[in-house]
């Protein structure tokens, strides 16, 4: 087995500089194979059975996403493996692994929660003084949590953010997705364009060419754990009653553009997803939702007949 395993920091370099995966899903990769070489540890050969065995620990340990993910991972290591003509036999060829995931709504934020979650972080910026580094942060943190709400973009692609993939003058931001898959948001709402342009201007004299948009103190980068205790904080302050995360802000954009019967491949597009199956759990219908369409858009309601 130890000849399978001297390949790995290979592959992992072959997922890094020409697959393009971005550092998140590399370290997961490298906990998975890790932890697969340790299964197998004492083992010269692969069999069937030792992979049943394998799958069942997972299953013991994690949840059935998890699960996926790390089979998913070891299943590509020995493709490449056997594509590279590093092995005769893939142990994996005549294993079909098929398990039925929980089907888990999307945890969204109402837009009544929004607005208060909003209100609380502007109310914090009235009566600062526009020459203390308080008032810079609450422009920062209100800048953040507007373009979470506009873009639906993921927190770890706000925290990447460039000064070079904004442009306000023209209002639009490019990030950059998993994969380093590119796509283009244009900013409409102008009270979100107004905030950005004041949270830039503010800092412009600490911003480096090439450098981060959003930065704390130190002028360091902005890190998602930071983006999450900020959430925390307005939270707490509104009174608000329920946890939020700032993925909710990406489940929010989706669903509500879904509500407002947004086509779902313009959504996909917005959100950066490569399948359209990944965009399709936010076509849940909540029942408002549901009895407005069943009471206006039911062809029944166009049978007039004589009853009684």
């Amino acid at each position: 087995m130890r000849e399978y395993f001297q390949y790995i920091i290979e592959y992992l370099d072959i997922c890094e500089f020409q697959k393009k995966l971005d550092g998140k899903t590399l370290k997961a990769y490298k906990t998975d194979l890790k932890q697969f070489k340790a299964f197998f540890k004492d083992k010269t050969e692969i069999a069937k059975t030792d992979l049943n065995s394998y799958v069942k620990s997972l299953h013991e340990q994690y949840k059935p996403k998890t699960v996926k993910r790390k089979i998913a991972a070891v299943k590509a290591f020995f493709k490449y493996l056997e594509c590279e003509d590093y092995i005769a036999v893939n142990p994996f060829s005549k294993l079909h692994i098929k398990f039925r995931e929980p089907f888990i709504l999307p945890r969204t934020i109402p837009l009544s929660i929004i607005r208060l979650l909003l209100s609380a972080v502007y109310d914090t910026l009235s009566g600062i003084s526009q020459d203390t580094y308080k008032y810079s942060s609450v422009l920062r943190d209100i800048a953040v949590l507007e373009l979470l709400f506009a873009t639906g973009m993921r927190v770890s692609e706000l925290c990447d953010l460039s000064v070079q993939q904004i442009n306000l003058d023209e209002g639009y931001i490019k990030i950059f997705g998993k994969g380093s898959k590119e796509r283009i948001i244009q900013i409409e709402n102008q009270e979100v364009l107004k905030c950005l342009q004041f949270y830039e201007q503010h800092f412009l004299d600490k911003f480096s060419e090439n450098g981060p948009f959003f930065i704390n103190r130190l002028g360091k980068r902005l890190s998602p754990q930071s983006v999450r205790l900020m959430i925390k904080k307005y939270t707490k302050k509104a009174s608000i009653p329920i946890h939020i995360t700032p993925h909710m802000f990406r489940h929010s954009f989706a669903t509500l553009l879904l509500e407002e019967d947004v086509d779902i491949r313009y959504i996909q597009h917005l959100l950066g997803h490569s399948s359209i199956a990944t965009t399709q759990i936010y076509t849940h219908i909540n029942a408002k939702k549901q009895k407005l369409i069943l009471s206006s858009k039911h062809p029944r309601n166009k049978l007039v007949l004589n009853i009684g």
